[in-house]
């Protein structure tokens, strides 16, 4: 128990030493003169090039893959949300409606929690944006079905989880396994991650905060301190899996955009909901060291992960998380000026990056590459504009 509360300790004491609010001076542009009707204009186009794409019977996009599909959702969702507006909103439910139809709880074929929990999530800032509760019904729908992979305290004590066919760790390297959300749903796979973590805590936190059933509450908590706890490096920075059966963990250089970006969306709804300061202090910790990660951008501030224009692959759609979360993060700290700065320059940055350098005008178009320091591409890539549209409609809010 001792070792255990000196590793807490130590991981408070590197991320309190580490807040560093303020905008380094290498940054290029983290500012923006254009109107909000503008960066409205500029968002709206972006998602207009990928509903063109879009098949509603299947809530799929052509050359997207079905969690990033969600992601698209998402944004066009948040834009009209945003904007207090219902532009897309035949489009988000069409999709949503039929994918939930398609496939019970978001699961495509039972193979992984964090999809389900992407479209759940999806469906939720549908719900959020239109007031559909047949949305809301199915991100606690799908909820629900995720609830079952989560290692809870009974799980951790028995080192029996119900739905898994092997023995579980209760806890890695001193520190609990309560709360952590196994990947996929297959009773042999053995991957406790922090995405599909991070979105568990997202979703209770804003399903709490929808219906007040202290239950989403509870769960959120429970998993927000696994992350913080056992799936955090001694920097702020979230790590991304670990073995429930053996502890064994990722590299440690497995440093991703969208595992702290979605934490931190998580920990802002958390905080919001909780009124508890502690989750807002571990937020702007995370918002400090997330914002300025060599991990995944130069000195200049532009993130450089995921930037292959020659194929879709997972990685090009992470970064437009951590853009997602930072402007939750900045929509509930309203009282933190330095916090807000920070996340509208850093946003900022991404976003003139996206319209100065990896753009490409085409018959009243843009196109974007999904390597963000350009150049911009010569034909449309689908991931490219996926990677792009959450910088854009965040660049909407966080300016507003």
């Amino acid at each position: 128990m001792l070792a255990s509360s000196l590793v807490f300790l130590a991981l408070a004491f590197c991320l309190t030493v580490a807040q560093n609010l303020s905008i380094p001076s290498t940054w290029r542009d983290p500012t923006t003169s254009l109107s909000l009707s503008e960066r409205v204009s500029i968002a709206q186009n972006c998602i207009d090039t990928l509903t063109g794409v879009l098949n509603t019977s299947t809530g799929s996009f052509s050359g997207l893959g079905y969690w990033q599909d969600a992601n698209v959702i998402s944004a066009m969702a948040n834009l009209d949300y945003f904007t207090f507006s219902r532009t897309n909103q035949q489009a988000v439910t069409d999709s949503l409606n039929a994918t939930f139809s398609l496939y019970t709880d978001y699961d495509q074929y039972g193979c992984y929690n964090d999809d389900a929990m992407w479209w759940a999530t999806a469906a939720y800032y549908g719900y959020r944006a239109y007031g559909d509760i047949n949305l809301l019904s199915h991100a606690i729908e799908t909820w629900q079905h995720v609830s079952n992979y989560v290692i809870t305290a009974s799980d951790a004590s028995s080192g029996k989880q119900p739905n898994k066919d092997f023995l579980i760790e209760g806890s890695c390297e001193g520190e609990t396994m309560v709360g952590g959300v196994f990947w996929r749903p297959t009773s042999d796979d053995t991957s406790v991650n922090s995405i599909t973590t991070g979105l568990y805590v997202a979703l209770s936190a804003y399903l709490a905060s929808a219906t007040g059933n202290i239950t989403y509450n509870n769960a959120a908590i429970l998993s927000a301190n696994f992350i913080k706890t056992t799936n955090m490096n001694s920097g702020g920075l979230v790590l991304d899996s670990i073995d429930a059966q053996d502890c064994t963990r990722s590299p440690s250089d497995w440093l991703f955009t969208y595992n702290s970006g979605k934490y931190i969306e998580g920990l802002s709804v958390l905080a919001s909901v909780t009124g508890n300061s502690s989750w807002t202090s571990l937020l702007v910790d995370i918002v400090a060291v997330a914002t300025k990660a060599t991990a995944w951008e130069g000195s200049n501030g532009i993130i450089t992960e995921g930037a292959d224009i020659t194929e879709d692959n997972d990685g090009v759609g992470f970064k437009a998380v951590l853009m997602r979360g930072l402007a939750e993060a900045w929509s509930r700290n309203i009282g933190n000026t330095t916090l807000r700065t920070l996340i509208q320059s850093y946003i900022d940055v991404q976003f003139n990056a996206l319209l100065d350098l990896a753009s490409t005008s085409d018959s009243g178009s843009m196109w974007y590459s999904p390597a963000w320091e350009g150049p911009g591409p010569t034909s449309f890539i689908a991931w490219g504009q996926l990677a792009a549209v959450d910088v854009l409609v965040s660049a909407v809010r966080i300016n507003s």
